[in-house]
């Protein structure tokens, strides 16, 4: 199974909001099987989005990697079947 290059982000831990250091990605919003649609959300000139799906806060910090957020592990990890 190939990895996605898209950043997917997950709140398994009911955070009122993330900060991520992308400005394009996918909210799953929790962990398989509580998951909703998986979809791609673009921040653009915003430094901020709300997930039309969980109300997710997603705020946009540079200084986070890719692989960073503000909670710490809300990285969304496909599991190999």
């Amino acid at each position: 199974m190939a990895g996605h290059t898209i950043p997917h982000f997950q709140n398994d831990g009911g955070h009122q909001a993330i900060e991520i250091g992308v400005k394009e990605f996918m909210c799953t919003g929790a962990s398989v099987p509580y998951d909703h649609p998986h979809i791609f959300i673009d921040l653009g000139h915003d430094v901020e989005k709300v997930c039309p799906y969980c109300s997710t806060l997603y705020r946009y910090n540079p200084n986070l990697k890719a692989t960073e957020t503000n909670p710490p592990g809300c990285v969304f990890h496909v599991k190999a079947a």
